[in-house]
């Protein structure tokens, strides 16, 4: 079910002051800066080996990061899983009894398909599953 960790999400007043540290200092490289209008945040993906910081900015002060800032402060948000069923994964979570934020997958960054369990369920980490687009490629389409 789970394939690696995919990234592990900051939680930020400002990508633009937190990723100077990442860039200036360990000398890593922002791969992309988007804004995800669904869930009131901007982010910066910054790859690290095969994982990424994920830096998270909200873009409402009334969204769920600008009231994570608010009660907790900056630092750790999440931790994201890939997954290659996002769909599957769920129900079998959901079998399992762990309880979820989402029910079913929702829209996220760079064409991803995102959900979240409850923390409740997850000794207190907020844990994100990442389902990535399906790429065909050349060869699997010839076998079609």
């Amino acid at each position: 079910m789970i394939q690696k960790i995919d990234h592990i999400g900051i939680a930020v007043r400002s990508i633009e002051d937190a990723v100077k540290l990442y860039t200036d200092a360990l000398g890593l490289t922002v791969q992309d800066i988007e804004v995800v209008e669904a869930h009131k945040v901007k982010i910066a993906m910054i790859p690290v080996g095969d994982s990424k910081i994920e830096l998270v900015e909200s873009t409402d002060p009334e969204g769920r990061i600008a009231k994570f800032i608010d009660k907790r402060g900056e630092g750790l948000h999440h931790l994201a899983l890939e997954v290659s069923d996002i769909e599957a994964a769920l129900d079998s979570l959901k079998a399992k009894g762990i309880p979820l934020v989402d029910e079913k997958p929702r829209s996220g960054a760079g064409e991803t398909k995102v959900a979240f369990l409850n923390p409740t369920g997850t000794n207190g980490v907020s844990i994100e599953l990442v389902e990535h687009k399906k790429v065909n490629t050349i060869a699997q389409q010839a076998d079609k």
